[in-house]
């Protein structure tokens, strides 16, 4: 009797440490994909910015076209696409593309001095800047949910329910990785 209730106490243990662990990693896919709705807002709000931006920017920037065509066929890819690792390559690529657009834009003081061209640069900035931290957000969720598929004993869960790792979103060049600064200051 004694034995059967002590069977029955540790299969009632294991039976909650098994459904607190499957809550766990369901609770931490979740807050990735959360992550991953945040930078994607981010991104959708920086290529929303962007057409706006480039119609100002074209006036003044004639010899850029290959740029300003480079830019359009990523939005256009970027609409095409739900992948974490595509959209973070496609990320990269608007922002080396974005990068050539304000430094050349210094040599166009007229340019710098346009109203509209400094709302967007600051939109487009206070953008960039959320799309940064919405990435780190991601990393860390991302960071926590693969530990937890990879730690004993919820890795044996992880397995049974079939959970899948998540890429991180990272820098893919070594150009991307590096500081640019742009300074649209009234300074011409």
């Amino acid at each position: 009797m004694i034995i059967g209730i002590i069977v029955g106490i540790v299969i009632v243990v294991l039976i909650l440490a098994i459904i607190g662990m499957y809550n766990s990693l369901v609770q931490a896919k979740i807050k990735v994909n959360n992550a991953w709705s945040q930078i994607d807002v981010q991104l959708q709000r920086r290529f929303d910015l962007i057409p706006n931006f480039i119609e100002i920017v074209k006036g003044y920037m004639t010899h850029e076209k290959e740029t300003f065509e480079k830019i359009a066929e990523l939005r256009t890819s970027w609409s095409n696409t739900n992948n974490v690792s595509e959209k973070a390559m496609l990320d990269n690529q608007l922002s080396e593309s974005l990068k050539t657009i304000m430094a050349v834009s210094e040599n166009y003081p007229e340019l710098k001095a346009n109203q509209n061209f400094s709302e967007l640069s600051e939109e487009l900035r206070n953008t960039e800047n959320k799309i940064s931290f919405s990435r780190q957000f991601y990393n860390d969720a991302v960071t926590i949910y693969n530990t937890k598929l990879q730690v004993f004993p919820s890795n044996i869960i992880a397995g049974i329910f079939h959970f899948t790792a998540h890429d991180l979103f990272s820098a893919e060049s070594d150009e991307a990785r590096k500081n640019v600064k742009v300074d649209f200051g009234s300074n011409s």
